[in-house]
């Protein structure tokens, strides 16, 4: 009995040994063939060679040795001249854009030979710096091209569970888009009258006519400005400064937004028009800056608060007349203690400042032929340089010139950028070459700065259609005023 119970027990730890092993070898098998536990192998992290200096960098600041992967992940950057379309484990991580001196007239890349242009992250774009296109595209219309994009490519079989966690925060991003981008075009003088009238009359009473060259461009920015001169009227004739009613569908037809009333002859065919013409852009909803139906209305600020950016439009009357002191219609007049209290109150508030100015005509109309004079900034009466640098002394960030009828030089100055004169959007004024051009500035804000403006030349002629000048006439016209800056 003794030894068969013995046996029981040596036959009991036999099994138990064998169940030890098996169970050992089997726990042990499955880790090396799986490779976790005492085998487990952890993951790397491999870089491709396509990853730049400082992308490497910061990756590595990352995935440092404390960070235990399970699995592998590949870690890889692409560039691309068109947006991409981001997969799982991939990241928008820069927008380089090209860039030139703010005072070049060229426009493309294809202008220049190679490294004449920079290409900058869109972070460090500015007004001071002029935006290219590239192959005839420009980001801030397109957002989708005009510049180099290049992304970061995680791949992992734990993507989600491992890479996401650790990258997400670092290289999700925003940059510049069509919703956070405010395009404001701002133009020059505008006197739908006298001759036109007679052509309004000539092409049957269609006013959309004289914008059929002009009208898809100025109408596709978020916001489009002009300064009116002239009011409507059925007191409208061949020889004054007054509109038939019907030009509002000029405006219309370019989209018109905002209407500045700075200019001096609002007042030409009496109050009762300037009154009746104001009503008619509120019923338009046309917003209206630099004048009003007395002069309290008339010194009220436009403040624009539109996709994050806030701007404050300030606009005054400096020159020989059009201003309202009372409870009659007319323009705002400048002075200068209520100027420092607007710029002021802007400024306190975070908003970018743009003042416009009504100043000194300059008339150097003399000559059929190209007469260069009006393209100095003080070629009018005054001192229009000392003025207008005033004002961004003052605190404004930009200050554009409204009252010239033949486009004028530029310049930066400061921490801002002045305009000395448009010239004329629309005018019958066809008898001096100088007279029947403007410039349009294509303004681009983000974030409450001015991130760039486009200047866009107007050119029209005896049918006093306007339309883009073409690139040719184009650079040699801004090399022209550049060439007179102060």
């Amino acid at each position: 009995m003794a030894r068969m119970k013995s046996n029981r027990k040596k036959n009991f730890f036999t099994g138990l040994t064998v169940f030890i092993v098996i169970f050992l070898l089997a726990f042990f098998g499955i880790q090396f063939f799986t490779k976790t536990g005492i085998f487990r192998i952890p993951g790397v992290v491999y870089y491709d060679e396509s990853l730049n200096a400082s992308e490497l960098e910061l990756l590595k600041s990352i995935f440092t040795e404390e960070i235990d992967l399970d699995k592998d992940v590949t870690i890889s950057a692409e560039e691309s001249y068109t947006r991409p379309e981001l997969k799982e484990g991939e990241y928008l991580y820069s927008i380089s854009v090209p860039t030139a001196d703010f005072y070049d007239t060229r426009e493309d890349t294809s202008e220049f030979i190679e490294n004449e242009y920079a290409l900058i992250p869109i972070e460090d774009l500015s007004f001071n710096k002029k935006l290219l296109s590239m192959d005839g595209k420009y980001y801030l219309d397109t957002f989708d091209s005009g510049a180099v994009f290049r992304t970061i490519k995680f791949e992992s079989e734990k993507y989600e569970d491992e890479i996401q966690p650790l990258v997400e925060e670092t290289f999700t991003k925003t940059f510049p888009d069509k919703s956070t981008v405010l395009s404001f075009a701002q133009t020059g003088v505008t006197a739908l009258s006298r001759g036109m009238n007679r052509k309004y009359d000539a092409v049957g009473g269609d006013a959309t006519y004289f914008a059929s060259e002009i009208g898809t461009f100025l109408s596709g920015f978020d916001l489009t400005h002009t300064s009116n001169e002239s009011s409507f009227t059925d007191f409208a004739s061949y020889d004054n400064i007054c509109s038939k009613k019907g030009f509002i569908n000029t405006l219309l037809a370019i989209g018109l937004d905002i209407v500045e009333l700075t200019g001096n002859h609002n007042q030409d065919c009496g109050d009762v028009a300037a009154t009746e013409t104001i009503d008619i852009y509120n019923a338009n909803n046309i917003k209206i800056v630099g004048g009003g139906k007395t002069a309290d209305e008339a010194a009220i600020p436009l403040e624009i608060s539109e996709k994050g950016n806030n701007i404050t439009f300030l606009a005054y009357n400096l020159s020989t007349g059009g201003a309202t002191y009372d409870n009659s219609p007319g323009a705002n007049q400048y002075y200068e203690e209520k100027a420092v209290q607007d710029i002021n109150a802007a400024k306190a508030r975070g908003d970018f400042v743009l003042v416009d100015i009504q100043y000194y005509e300059c008339s150097a109309y003399a000559s059929e032929y190209e007469d260069a004079t009006c393209d100095y900034a003080n070629s009018a009466a005054g001192d229009q340089v000392g003025f207008f640098r005033h004002l961004i002394d003052l605190g404004a960030d930009m200050v554009v010139g409204t009252s010239a009828h033949q486009p004028q030089t530029y310049e930066l100055y400061g921490n801002g950028v002045i305009y000395y004169g448009l010239g004329n959007l629309f005018f019958d004024q066809v008898w001096w070459p100088g007279t029947t051009r403007s410039l349009i500035l294509a303004n681009y804000y983000y974030e409450d700065k001015l991130l760039q403006t486009k200047i866009v030349p107007t050119v029209y002629d005896a049918d006093m259609q306007t339309k883009l000048m073409d690139k040719e006439t184009s650079q040699w016209f801004l090399n022209r005023l550049i060439s007179v800056r102060p």
